[in-house]
């Protein structure tokens, strides 16, 4: 019974443990330069919600949520022949929607406290640099999955 019992500690997620171990690592990122066409793009062909924003030294300069890009779609009325609607975004370039200055966590920083930093401030996601480059993201959705695979492990115990 205490080999169990010590085998589905194992199973739970280790909060101590280096964002590294559940961060995407392969990132879809964008010039400041690029335009918000590109970011509609991504957001239509990727199941992602935030694009990291990179520098040409290879910095990151910024991010863009899929909240930013729908705000700055608001005012976008329907009815409105779409080429309208594309020169719009096609003329605006990412570095006039990204958020500056975001909270950033390096790879060896532990899991809880990047769960504080998404507590604290409302964010949803928090780049992850090296060196001040870009070397990975990690999102609510990255913590919710690892509690749901561990959560699979665990029933299959039971």
């Amino acid at each position: 019974m205490l080999d169990i019992f010590l085998d589905r500690n194992l199973l739970i997620m280790n909060l101590l443990a280096p964002i590294e171990s559940i961060m995407t690592k392969e990132v879809v990122s964008l010039s400041p330069k690029a335009t918000i066409a590109d970011v509609s793009d991504i957001f239509a062909s990727k199941r992602i919600h935030h694009i990291p924003i990179v520098g040409e030294d290879g910095g990151l300069a910024g991010i863009v949520s899929k909240s930013d890009f729908l705000f700055f779609r608001r005012g976008y009325d329907k009815a409105l022949d779409k080429s309208v609607e594309n020169m719009r975004l096609n003329s605006y370039t990412v570095d006039y929607i990204m958020t500056k200055g975001m909270a950033t966590v390096e790879p060896d920083t532990r899991i809880n406290v990047v769960l504080e930093i998404f507590r604290e401030n409302l964010f949803h996601a928090v780049p992850v640099t090296q060196d001040d480059k870009l070397v990975g993201i990690v999102t609510t959705y990255d913590i919710i999955n690892q509690l749901a695979q561990d959560a699979k492990a665990e029933t299959a115990y039971t």
